[in-house]
């Protein structure tokens, strides 16, 4: 009978361990950008969006058009990951020669629009730099942005803050092309001397 125990046991716990196995290979795909599909040569990270930026004006991809887009997804009220990748974005930004940064426009976008408010967008974006573009919208625009560029988002209850949640979210950061397609991704980690250098290989 204990055998039998055992063995149940060990069953059990096989069982537990292929289902966490699954749950992380879901989430892991989920976090990184989108591999190419074979034959297109396009990753499948970006498409259209319209959203609202922080001047009130409504905007959609086509806005950009012509240009290129560094893109961040994120929140005003993230406690540390956002106000850093946003810095390092607009470090990478403004190293970049003057002729260069005419053909980019940093923009970040908000996965918590129901606080990120045009004034609360507007404010936030103010204290990194004048030429951070911030977009919010409805829920429905947000969630459809982030869906376009595989941006995995979450809300997570922290009755330790004053909003009582945060937002789980994945923060890669995107550079399109003038015609909205997706050219290069950096990842969290990237230091901005290393987006700048390819920004630059980029644009070269």
């Amino acid at each position: 009978m204990q055998l039998m125990a055992s063995r149940r046991d060990l069953k059990l716990t096989l069982a537990g361990l292929l289902v966490l196995v699954a749950i992380l290979g879901i989430v892991t795909y989920r976090l990184l950008p989108a591999s190419q599909p074979a034959g297109t040569g396009q990753a499948l990270i970006g498409g259209p969006f319209a959203l609202t930026d922080n001047h009130g004006q409504k905007v959609t991809e086509a806005s950009y058009a012509g240009r290129y887009m560094l893109i961040y997804f994120g929140y005003t009220y993230c406690p540390d990951i956002c106000p850093l990748g946003l810095q390092n974005m607009m470090a990478a930004y403004d190293a970049l020669p003057a002729d260069m940064r005419e053909q980019v426009v940093p923009i970040f976008i908000t996965v918590d629009p129901e606080r990120d408010t045009v004034e609360a967008m507007a404010d936030y974006v103010g204290l990194f730099s004048p030429s951070l573009v911030g977009l919010t919208g409805t829920t429905k625009e947000t969630d459809a942005a982030a869906k376009a560029y595989r941006v995995y988002h979450a809300t997570v209850k922290d009755e330790a803050t004053s909003a009582n949640y945060l937002v789980d979210h994945s923060a890669f950061f995107y550079l399109m092309g003038p015609d909205g397609r997706y050219v290069s991704h950096f990842s969290p980690s990237a230091t901005p001397e290393e987006m700048t250098a390819g920004i630059e290989d980029a644009l070269g």
